[in-house]
């Protein structure tokens, strides 16, 4: 995929905008949740099921395809949106998001939704499961890929460094890992309670290669993820610089949005705002 093919990122930016809306509806059908963790990386997810990844939504099972380990799994309403959109199961399903019964847990749960390569929600964990399937993959030798997302929080927790040096150690070229660097948690500002300073310079002294990107940015994200795919020596990190709350100015403008209350005249007036900016899109790309 190239930056320089204009109709494919004017599509993306419509997929992008779908995806929101979307995640807006499968959170306002439950009224509260993980809603800025989610809005912060649908760019990412917008690029990656664009083409980015090889996947087949009707053989979600397919053994041959790259697989996604979404270790930030309370961002799971955009994952199952993205997932929604591109037919692996009925849109209707996002208004069942954690109701009992649900296919749609409020962390991912690879034994419940189709699309879901691996259960997450233990921050951290999603790190060693990547790089297990990663492991899996190259012995495979059919050049498949995995792609990790992880939150900025998530890397307080120590099992995710020990993942940063094994991964280059074993020369794992099909991982690429995403940092979703929204800058917020749970309860406070990343840099307040645990400050992680320069990431790309972290994961470079690691032994990675890297890129540090405007993650709202979908060109820079392309691009980001064609270098990791060029990239044939060490594993690759994008630290994906976003908003947490990202293309949704209600939710982005909540000083504390890692999961809110969203109902009410919040969500009737997040999701007007999000079907006209895509009617304005869609016409704009007519």
């Amino acid at each position: 995929m190239s930056v320089s093919d204009l109709p494919t990122l004017r599509e993306m930016t419509c997929f992008a905008a779908r995806i929101r809306l979307e995640t807006l509806k499968c959170v306002g059908a439950r009224g509260f949740g993980h809603l800025g963790g989610a809005l912060s990386i649908v760019e990412t997810l917008a690029v990656l099921y664009s083409g980015v990844m090889r996947i087949d939504p009707h053989n979600p099972q397919w053994p041959d395809r790259d697989k996604l380990v979404m270790s930030k799994g309370h961002a799971g309403p955009a994952l199952y949106a993205t997932l929604a959109l591109k037919g692996y199961f009925p849109l209707d399903w996002l208004s069942t998001l954690n109701q009992p019964g649900t296919r749609l847990p409020s962390h991912c749960d690879r034994k419940l939704t189709p699309g879901i390569d691996m259960t997450t929600g233990s921050l951290g964990q999603g790190v060693s499961t990547a790089i297990g399937l990663a492991l899996a993959q190259r012995m495979d030798g059919k050049g498949r890929r995995t792609y990790l997302i992880t939150g900025d929080g998530e890397l307080n927790e120590g099992q995710t460094w020990e993942g940063a040096l094994f991964a280059p150690q074993h020369k794992l070229t099909n991982l690429t890992w995403l940092v979703d660097y929204n800058h917020k948690q749970l309860d406070g500002e990343t840099q307040d309670i645990l400050d992680l300073g320069d990431l790309e310079a972290k994961f470079a002294a690691f032994g990675w290669a890297t890129a540090s990107v405007n993650g709202n940015d979908l060109a820079a994200v392309v691009r980001a993820l064609e270098a990791a795919r060029r990239e044939t020596a060490k594993p690759f990190c994008i630290v994906l610089n976003t908003v947490k709350g990202a293309g949704v100015p209600l939710v982005a403008a909540i000083d504390l949005n890692h999961h809110i209350v969203f109902d009410g005249d919040l969500r009737a007036k997040a999701i007007a705002a999000m079907e006209q900016e895509i009617t304005a899109l869609e016409g704009a790309t007519a």
